[in-house]
């Protein structure tokens, strides 16, 4: 399902550095995937270094790189796309331009989710990321 995310890396300076992230941008798959596979500051900064993507963890590439069972990012810069991470000054300039969800990680307290859909009676309050990883 295609629930867009941004996933952020809070930066010493309070800014935040964050990438576009396409599909399952729902707690219970993409809270729990980072939580699961880029749980450490240098990973979320590995993830976020690639730029935008379709999804952060899958099997499949836009190029030719793709190698079944291994799971990874499938960034747009391997379809030819310039999509750098975005820089905003703080918290809550990234918060306001974000996504249906956002992703920050944050060195004292590791991933955080907020709700950023104006819609939701929960637009800007912290999300629950479920534990457990999944079956892939």
């Amino acid at each position: 399902m295609a629930t867009r995310a941004r996933i952020g890396l809070e930066l010493k300076d309070g800014s935040v550095l964050s990438v576009y992230h396409h599909w399952d941008g729902y707690p219970e798959w993409l809270g729990r995937i980072l939580k699961t596979h880029y749980n450490g500051k240098s990973l979320a900064e590995e993830l976020i270094d690639g730029g935008d993507m379709s999804s952060c963890w899958t099997d499949s590439r836009f190029d030719d790189s793709a190698v079944k069972g291994v799971y990874g990012p499938e960034y747009y810069s391997q379809r030819g796309e310039d999509c750098p991470p975005r820089l905003d000054k703080n918290l809550g300039e990234y918060l306001q331009n974000s996504e249906e969800y956002s992703y920050v990680y944050a060195a004292d307290e590791g991933w955080l989710c907020y709700d950023t859909c104006s819609w939701r009676e929960t637009y800007m309050e912290g999300q629950e990321i479920p534990t457990g990883a999944l079956a892939v």
